[in-house]
């Protein structure tokens, strides 16, 4: 008898739990055969559907980490890589190690030719620099150059005011006008004169008068 009573008690417990399989039945197998998507232009969809503005944005993160690729027009998928700024196409919605590898070498091959640029720029300014201080530096000998040979010119000197009187330029005496002692213009009537009177001794004339034929 107490067997009977205990099963005529689970029965109500067994009905229940029975009614609550039956009602989480569909949402089981609405789940079991939703597909998830296959790339992010399906999970950026999905994630549009989210009911809150937050939810949205944690599900749009979620789909930016779990697919790197984005869909192309014509078919296929690129890759963006921000480290080259450079894309690159892929088959599928993430590269594949075989991609992955050439992406990485590509990024190699970047880093190098970035390096090399780098130090051209910077012997163009190097050298463009030295060119300048040369520059200066040839202006600074040039101009003490300059001023050196400045220096070594010499000055007129102003002519004498006696050798411009004894010229050939000097102007006679006026007469009667007083003159300084030992100037040209002075003591040549005296030498004059004296000279006038060696000639007469010198040369005698005759007191008599020449006999008319």
């Amino acid at each position: 008898m107490s067997v009977v009573f205990a099963s005529r008690r689970a029965a109500p417990l067994v009905v229940a739990a029975a009614g609550i399989f039956l009602l989480t039945l569909p949402h089981a197998q609405a789940q079991w055969w939703k597909r998830a998507p296959v790339d992010f232009e399906e999970c950026a969809d999905a994630a549009e559907k989210s009911s809150t503005k937050a939810e949205k944005t944690a599900a749009l993160a979620e789909c930016n980490a779990k697919f790197a690729g984005r869909r192309k027009a014509g078919g296929g998928y690129t890759y963006y890589d921000f480290l080259q700024d450079r894309t690159f196409d892929i088959a599928g919605p993430n590269p594949t190690p075989e991609e992955q590898k050439k992406i990485d070498e590509s990024y190699t091959a970047y880093l190098a030719s970035q390096r090399r640029s780098n130090e051209a720029a910077q012997a163009a300014a190097r050298l463009q620099r030295e060119q300048q201080e040369q520059q200066a530096q040839q202006l600074q000998q040039v101009a003490l150059r300059t001023e050196v040979e400045r220096a070594r010119v010499p000055v007129p000197v102003e002519r004498p005011k006696i050798l411009r009187a004894a010229g050939s330029d000097a102007q006679p005496r006026p007469k009667g006008a007083p003159c300084a002692k030992g100037s040209f213009s002075c003591e040549w009537p005296r030498l004059s004169e004296s000279l006038n009177e060696l000639k007469k001794l010198f040369n005698p004339t005759s007191s008599k008068p020449a006999k008319k034929g």
